[in-house]
């Protein structure tokens, strides 16, 4: 799995690698607790009622394999394109721009949604400042904090992390205290709420919360772009890839579990369901508090979008599949012009969804909302390819998935499984053919783009 062996182009000029395995071990621990824990767990109950738990198993089973693929990728060839560049030496250098693309503008989509949706979250507990305004001074303070350097941003994810993961571990104490009535003067609910009526909508309400809990998982791939920019990438990688498996077993199933047995699924609590628990277990403030952490879950993934998004359009630059200006670095190592346009459609998106609300992100979701599905099966077929193309030419990977290639099979199993039941349900059918029409689209321009960027070079060179 070497780029000797591929057409991609080397990536001449690298980030600086000043993020420490710390900071990497907490991202990844983090990447996976932000907007669609704090609040999408509450649409995915509406949608499928305590069945959500099986949403959260195939989604969850499904993240962990890719996650392990991506590893063993990340150490053996750490480049902040990731999957974008695993796929080009996979499958060609079409198929790595778009999948590059793709993700960058999921992406910038959803950094627009939580500015918005931090927001709109602070604004009911500190009303000082309309919404609008805290979009923006969220946007720009977060544009600064991507502009100073790899190591002040790793510095704040890690204890946004770290202030993530003590809210869950509360709340888990919390809930497991609530049911199981150890509570002073409040009355456990028991199982009730799961075993009562555990898929009120059937099999339509399961395959509408898959894609809720899908997209609330997207972006835990984060941690394979930051990898290029850590000390000791091979160490950090393997680390932060083996924090997978038990933190979405403890902090989604667990939370979700509580959230399930407490709430009923008609539950207005639902809106707000981390708070909606806390104000069941009667304890002052807790609510108010939790909402603080959302917030700050919210705007830890809007940092980590970012970063995800400059890092890879600054990658694209790099191989000749995005303007060459964005893969200029500042002095602090930092791609700024990259960091730039990332955040330029951020802030165009956020002042068009101000102006026209509940028009425009709605749109842009509707595009973007499953494009993680083709980012984790794109990652699966390059490590299934790579692995395979490594194997037979002898080279030493520094971390091997286990049982290859039964578990990458696994994977793609599940994820023909998730697009069978999204095209069998009509609320998410239409999500679906909009997101091949955007991947068609993109795949096409790159094509046209590298065929013309071929025919440029052979003309320079015949001259």
């Amino acid at each position: 799995m070497t780029l000797q062996s591929t057409r991609v182009r080397p990536e001449t000029a690298h980030p600086a690698h000043t993020m420490k395995t710390r900071q990497l071990t907490m991202m990844g621990l983090g990447s996976a607790i932000g907007a669609g824990l704090f609040l999408g767990s509450g649409a995915g109950i509406q949608a499928a009622g305590p069945a959500v738990l099986i949403s959260y198993f195939v989604a969850g089973t499904l993240i962990i394999l890719v996650m392990w693929a991506l590893g063993e990728m990340a150490a053996a060839h750490p480049a902040s394109g990731a999957f974008s560049v695993y796929a080009e030496m996979a499958l060609g250098k079409t198929a790595g721009a778009t999948v590059g693309w793709l993700w960058w503008l999921q992406l910038v989509v959803v950094i627009a949604a939580e500015a918005l949706g931090a927001a709109g979250l602070l604004a009911t507990v500190w009303p000082a400042l309309p919404v609008w305004a805290l979009a923006l001074v969220f946007m720009f303070v977060f544009t600064a904090i991507n502009l100073v350097g790899v190591r002040h941003f790793g510095e704040f994810e890690f204890w946004f992390a770290i202030l993530k993961v003590a809210a869950i571990v509360l709340f888990l104490a919390v809930g497991a205290a609530l049911l199981l009535g150890l509570l002073p003067e409040v009355a456990s609910p028991g199982l009730a709420n799961i075993t009562t009526d555990f898929a009120p909508a059937g099999l339509g309400g399961i395959a509408t919360a898959l894609f809720v809990v899908i997209f609330a998982f997207g972006g835990t791939e984060i941690v394979a772009v930051a990898a290029a920019e850590t000390e000791d990438p091979q160490h950090s990688v393997g680390k932060a890839v083996r924090t997978v498996l038990w933190r979405i077993v403890v902090f989604y199933f667990g939370s979700v579990f509580v959230i399930a047995a407490v709430l009923p699924a008609t539950a207005e609590g639902l809106a707000s369901p981390f708070a909606g628990v806390l104000d069941a277990a009667r304890i002052p403030g807790a609510g108010t508090a939790i909402t603080l952490v959302a917030v700050v879950a919210l705007l830890s993934a809007l940092n980590a979008n970012l970063y995800g998004a400059s890092r890879m359009v600054h990658s694209l630059a790099q191989r000749g599949v995005a303007p060459r200006f964005l893969a200029t670095l500042g002095k602090a190592g930092v791609p700024m012009p990259a960091v730039g346009v990332s955040v330029a459609f951020g802030f165009a998106a956020t002042v068009l969804e101000l102006l026209f609300p509940d028009k425009i992100l709605p749109a842009l979701f509707q595009l973007v909302g499953s494009t993680c599905l083709v980012v984790w099966g794109t990652a699966l077929v390059s490590q299934l390819i790579l692995r395979r193309r490594a194997d037979r030419s002898g080279t030493h990977l520094p971390l091997r998935m286990r049982w290859f290639p039964g578990l990458t099979f696994v994977g793609l199993a599940l994820l023909g499984l998730i697009f069978a039941v999204g095209f069998s349900a009509e609320s998410t059918r239409s999500q679906l053919f909009s997101t091949i029409a955007l991947i068609a689209a993109l795949a096409a321009a790159c094509w046209f783009c590298g065929r013309a960027a071929a025919s440029r070079q052979e003309s320079a060179g015949r001259n």
